[in-house]
């Protein structure tokens, strides 16, 4: 109690916690860090709620290794395979969300990057977004280079997505085929780009706690306010289709000292949250105050009605 009283205040004062000190407050009891998250959460944030949804917009054939996920080729799942979706389809999806209250949307490919061809392709979409629906577009293209963030903010995509997805020590247990540098240098060349980025991580990868504060602080030196925290679903025919299984209590516990870690950024609840018996509403009670909302790239989340009818009982402005 003392522990999170101090560190509270510290945040409050606008320091920021070390790392020494996000392990201590890790091991406090969970309801009072939980408690102490979100009154920082609404310290820093008030109630107002960051919901987007997202489109799978080229799925499967990935070349990389990631352990987790069920786009990679180099593992046999049942994600389905094609390549970009045309515009008409992209503005479709777009206005679907956005008749629904959304108003943030992003379009995420599967691969490595998209090359030169496909980002025009996407370019013209974006665009198309734009002039025909009230909603902001963001984008994860993949490795870009600063000059392909360009383009793409040019057409009139406002964020970047790119997972930083565990720690630097932990990163080449769970990818080989790049490394955590190269994501970090994608998320400089998208802000130097002026393109604001979305970057977080993956629990449950089979990381340390101190890889997950790790993964924290990183994203605080780069300067981070949209960071997605996704539980890991094991899927079938990757190499972590075994992995335990987080509980709500253990997203609850990284939230809330994600939350005492990055005070005034948006914490959100993205992949995994399917999982969850409560729908994430304890983690929106831990300082979480976002999410991903519909359906995800290869499994199935919760519906945008019932989400904005939980959080709006929750008392958060969306």
């Amino acid at each position: 109690m003392k522990v999170i009283q101090h560190l509270k205040e510290k945040i409050w004062d606008g320091e920021e916690i070390t790392k020494e000190e996000a392990v201590l407050l890790y091991e406090q009891p969970l309801e009072e860090l939980c408690r102490s998250a979100d009154k920082i959460r609404e310290h820093f944030c008030g109630n107002d709620f960051d919901l987007c949804t997202i489109i799978n917009g080229k799925s499967g054939r990935c070349s990389e290794d990631c352990k987790y996920c069920a786009q990679s080729a180099y593992y046999h799942t049942s994600a389905k395979e094609y390549p970009l979706l045309d515009t008409a389809e992209i503005v479709r999806q777009a206005k679907y969300n956005a008749d629904r209250g959304v108003r943030r949307y992003s379009v995420v490919t599967s691969g490595r990057a998209l090359n030169d061809s496909e980002v025009d392709q996407m370019c013209e979409a974006i665009r198309a977004v734009r002039e025909k629906v009230n909603i902001k577009v963001c984008v994860s293209f993949g490795l870009l280079s600063e000059e392909q963030f360009r383009r793409i903010k040019d057409a009139g995509a406002l964020r970047v997505h790119n997972n930083l997805e565990t720690s630097r020590r932990n990163f080449p247990n769970v990818c080989t085929t790049h490394t955590f540098e190269d994501k970090v240098n994608a998320i400089k060349a998208a802000k130097a780009a002026d393109l604001s980025v979305c970057s977080g991580g993956i629990m449950g990868l089979g990381e340390t706690v101190e890889d997950r504060i790790d993964m924290a602080i990183s994203l605080r030196e780069l300067g981070i306010k949209s960071v997605p925290v996704n539980m890991l679903n094991p899927i079938p025919g990757t190499p972590y289709e075994e992995n335990t299984r987080l509980t709500v209590d253990d997203m609850r516990r990284i939230v809330a000292v994600f939350r005492f870690i990055l005070p005034d950024a948006s914490i959100r609840l993205a992949g995994g949250r399917g999982l969850m018996a409560d729908k994430g509403e304890g983690c929106f009670q831990s300082g979480a105050n976002a999410a991903i909302s519909g359906d995800m790239l290869t499994t199935a989340g919760y519906t945008i009605e019932t989400d904005m009818k939980m959080l709006r009982r929750l008392g958060y402005k969306i």
